[in-house]
């Protein structure tokens, strides 16, 4: 992602690693946007980003090449992201960690759009390789093989 605009929604251990990976890759700029006002403040200082106030949301999305659902927030059992993408920009690419279900509320309206959307699936899988190479002394390659095994679907 570098030189583009970043926006992570959420602020615990999974948009940690997500920060620091776009942080990394040198992105131009990363906002944090989170429920809680002070984890968005305190993960921003630690990562050299930047904190916007959760009512704020829909205006950093319409400011984002990417935008990150790292929340619970869509996830079933869970209550619905309220987010509004009428100010994405048509490039910009939208992923949610969420893998149950796998096409969130956010990458159905994003797909519908016209937009690049990225389920949780991948996050998931690439976490499990290292557990499995302990428990099973291989380590995984993640493939489109993979993803169709763990769907149960061909690929």
């Amino acid at each position: 992602m570098k030189g583009k605009c970043c926006l992570v929604l959420g602020a615990g251990g999974a948009s940690r690693a997500v920060v620091w990976s776009l942080v990394d890759a040198g992105a131009a700029g990363v906002t944090i946007v989170n429920r809680s006002q002070d984890r968005a403040r305190a993960l921003a200082a630690a990562m050299a980003a930047v904190a916007r106030p959760w009512e704020e949301r829909d205006d950093a999305v319409a400011e984002a090449d990417l935008v990150v659902n790292t929340t619970s927030l869509g996830m079933e059992g869970q209550a619905p992201l309220a987010v509004d993408l009428s100010g994405l920009p048509g490039d910009a690419v939208v992923t949610d960690l969420v893998y149950t279900p796998l096409e969130t509320a956010l990458l159905a309206a994003a797909r519908a759009r016209g937009n690049r959307v990225v389920d949780g699936l991948g996050m998931l899988l690439h976490q499990a390789r290292p557990g499995f190479a302990a428990w099973f002394g291989v380590e995984p390659a993640v493939d489109a093989d993979l993803r169709a095994a763990v769907l149960g679907s061909e690929p």
